[in-house]
Parts: C-alpha cells; structure tokens; sequence
C-alpha cells in the first residue's frame, strides 16, 4: 500500500515540484513574449491588410487560392463549420496541453527535447508577428470569407476583452498548424497502437483543413507554420548534442534528466 501511495506523486511529479515550476516558467516567459508583441503588431494594421493582399497574390499567382472555394463548400454543412470551429478553439488548449501533460507523464524522458523544440518554433514564430504582420482571411470578406468562429461564439474579434489575449494579426506562421506537426510527429513515435499512431499522423492535415474552413489561415501561413516546426525539431536536435542525457529525444536520456533541464 506504501508503494502505491508513493507512486503516485513519481507519476505526477517525476523530478519534483521544481522541475514542473521550471517547465511552467518556460511555457510562461514565452507566452509572455507573445503578449508583448501583441501589442507591438496590433496598431499595424495596415500592414497586415497588405500582407494578407500579398499572400493572396502569390497563392493566385500558384493556382493554389483555394480557401474561399474550401469554405463555401463547407459552409454547406453546418455541422462540418460548428465542428471544424470547435477544433479550432480546443486544438490549442485542450489537445496540445494535454498531449504535454501526457508526455511529461508517461514519456518524461522525451518531455525536454518537446520542450525545447516548442520554445524555438515559438520564437521563431514571434519573429514572423513582429516582421511579417498578417491579417487572417476572416478579415478579408471582399473575397468571400466568413468568420465562423464569431458566428458560433458571438464574440467578435475586435472586441477588447479578446484583444486583450489574441494578436488577431499573428496569421504568418500559422502555430495552429505548427502545434500540431509537433504534436502530432511526437505521439506517432511515442504510442504503439496504429490506430492512435494513424490518428496522430492526419492530425496536422485535419488542423490545417480547419483553419482554411474557419477563415483563420491561408494555406501559406499554414505551410509556413509547418516549416517553423521543422526548424524547432532541427534546433532541439542541436541542443541535444550538447546535452544528450537531459535533451535527447530517444529512451535511452538519463532518467535524471529533469534534475537539470
């Protein structure tokens, strides 16, 4: 009985209450970081319209403008929209938290490599907000775009409340989508049952389809949003090579690992 009740605490705390503070803190200052270049993008809105324009441009340019024709055809089925907006609201939150949580868990020793690629795809991804504001399609209704999201919410995003949270001008990369290869590419390596393995490799593509039927990305920003998660694998591939006992992503980083990440 002794060993069951000390279980439980390893299981939920695997290096201590320190090392969750820590990861806590990290996940914290970057959220941080987002908040103040919120505030930094969203007085330039001009320049997010004319991105958005540009985007537009060169998708048109590829024959590959297919959003607004994505959307129509889902707007024909209510479901599809009310479900395709649920995920979209959820995926970052309630999917994303918990696939960590998960991994902190049952994968700890897998947890600080994740970890680190996130940090460095959100960095870089704060670096497109700052340089390469983007007005999301919703914004956009000249080319036949709808806000689904204000639709079922009945919350609309110039309200202050939201503003207060949101950079409605962060379109370019699209993190939705980065989250979810992530996310996605981890879970594929860590679980064994093929049917969750198959499930976890759609996810990326099934996050992507939602963001084009919700009006929240073009299929640019999405793109992008995958490639910033590719440089994130690639950095905390590097940072592993320092410390492979802490970072690495295989099995074998040493079980104390959260004593120093």
């Amino acid at each position: 009985m002794l060993a069951r009740v000390r279980f439980v605490p390893e299981r939920l705390m695997p290096h201590g209450l320190n090392d969750i503070l820590r990861q806590i803190l990290l996940f914290g200052i970057t959220y941080y970081a987002y908040s103040v270049v919120r505030g930094a993008v969203n007085g330039r809105a001009v320049a997010a319209f004319q991105h958005a324009r540009q985007l537009i441009s060169i998708e048109r340019t590829l024959h590959v403008f297919v959003e607004p024709s994505v959307q129509a055809w889902a707007s024909g089925s209510h479901l599809l929209v009310v479900v395709s907006t649920w995920i979209y609201i959820n995926a970052q939150s309630s999917i994303t938290l918990g696939a960590l949580a998960f991994l902190y868990l049952f994968h700890n020793q897998r947890f600080y490599f994740v970890r680190n690629m996130f940090v460095v795809a959100m960095l870089i991804a704060l670096l497109g907000y700052v340089f390469y504001p983007t007005a999301p399609p919703r914004m956009l209704p000249e080319w036949g775009f709808f806000d689904s999201v204000s639709d079922l919410t009945g919350v609309h995003p110039d309200n202050a409340s939201v503003n207060a949270f949101f950079n409605q001008y962060a379109a370019v990369p699209s993190m939705h989508v980065g989250f979810a290869v992530m996310v996605g590419g981890t879970m594929v390596r860590v679980i064994h049952n093929r049917l969750a393995q198959a499930a976890w490799l759609i996810y990326p593509l099934v996050i992507t389809f939602v963001t084009v039927v919700t009006a929240n990305h073009f299929l640019a920003d999405a793109f992008l949003g995958a490639l910033t998660a590719g440089l994130g694998a690639l950095a905390a591939t590097w940072l592993a090579r320092t410390r492979p006992e802490v970072w690495g992503f295989g099995p074998g980083a040493a079980a104390e690992a959260g004593a120093a990440a």
